[in-house]
């Protein structure tokens, strides 16, 4: 490798040092870059021609950093420094030990799909389309009354749900909100969407498997605040008669792992059963 890029989460205060000491340790680069995540357009200039994105936090740090990645997918390695580590991949000690290795080669590239949102209003696009990791979620806002939700899938009326929210989610994000919402989990490489109700009143609340090819389009039949979420972190502002168009992306996430190929399983089960808060 020859360039590569030291992404760091500014909230966690030791995180900017060790990217840093991390883009030192890659001595055989030619170019070594440190952004932090919360500058995602001064990151995405820099990211043309990196070989390897270093995402030095947890995994809220990772959503940012796949967001940054596109549309060049380059593969990303994260250094856990968060609380569950469902997406990262090594400790802060492994990181700066192996560093050279991963430079030099070693490992093996996963990739997970990801998600394409639209927006329209009035039958008007509001923004470029929007990428996701984990999920889109249509969602009420500050009230604590529920929203109703009109829901197609590949253009077949599906029904209106009535809930506090709708999930979309990857095989990722089906470990994440999903999964608190009570949606099954995904093997990480499955292409297929989940799409799950929050706390629904009178209405579906099992969740539906859809496969890779399927359009969701979901149409917000209220006039109480809602939003339009992407991963946790982007929100838009939704009104009566909005529509979110969603479907499986063209890009996906590529991670440099060093695990056995057959990791998930472990990692599921050893995160799963630790006591809340654990580290």
């Amino acid at each position: 490798m020859k360039k590569a890029g030291f992404i760091y989460n500014p909230k966690v205060a030791a995180a900017e040092a060790l990217a840093r000491d991390l883009s030192k340790a890659s001595k055989s680069l030619d170019t070594a870059w440190v952004c932090s995540s919360w500058d995602e357009e001064k990151a995405r200039a820099e990211v043309p021609g990196s070989e390897l994105l270093v995402s030095v936090g947890g995994d809220g740090t990772i959503l940012r950093t796949a967001r940054i990645a596109l549309p060049w997918q380059s593969p990303i390695l994260g250094v856990n420094m968060g609380k569950l580590g469902f997406l990262t991949e090594v400790s802060p000690s492994e990181a700066l030990k192996r560093m050279p290795a991963f430079i030099a080669g070693e490992g093996w590239v996963e990739e997970r799909a990801m998600l394409q949102a639209e927006m329209t209003r009035s039958g008007q696009p509001t923004s470029l389309p929007l990428s996701a990791l984990n999920d889109v979620v249509v969602a009420r806002g500050a009230s604590c009354r529920v929203i109703q939700v009109k829901t197609w899938v590949d253009g077949e009326f599906l029904g209106a749900y009535k809930a506090d929210g709708l999930i979309v989610a990857t095989a990722t994000g089906s470990t994440g909100y999903a999964l608190a919402a009570g949606g099954p989990i995904l093997q990480p490489q499955a292409k297929e969407m989940v799409l799950k109700a929050v706390a629904p009143h009178l209405t579906l609340n099992t969740a539906l498997v859809l496969p890779s090819t399927s359009v969701i389009e979901m149409e917000l039949q209220s006039d109480l605040a809602a939003v339009l979420s992407l991963d946790g972190q982007v929100e838009l502002p939704l009104k009566n008669g909005d529509r979110v168009k969603v479907r499986r992306s063209q890009y996906v996430t590529r991670f440099l792992r060093a695990r056995p190929r057959n990791y998930f399983y472990g990692c599921l089960q050893q995160t799963l059963a630790r006591p809340n808060g654990a580290v």
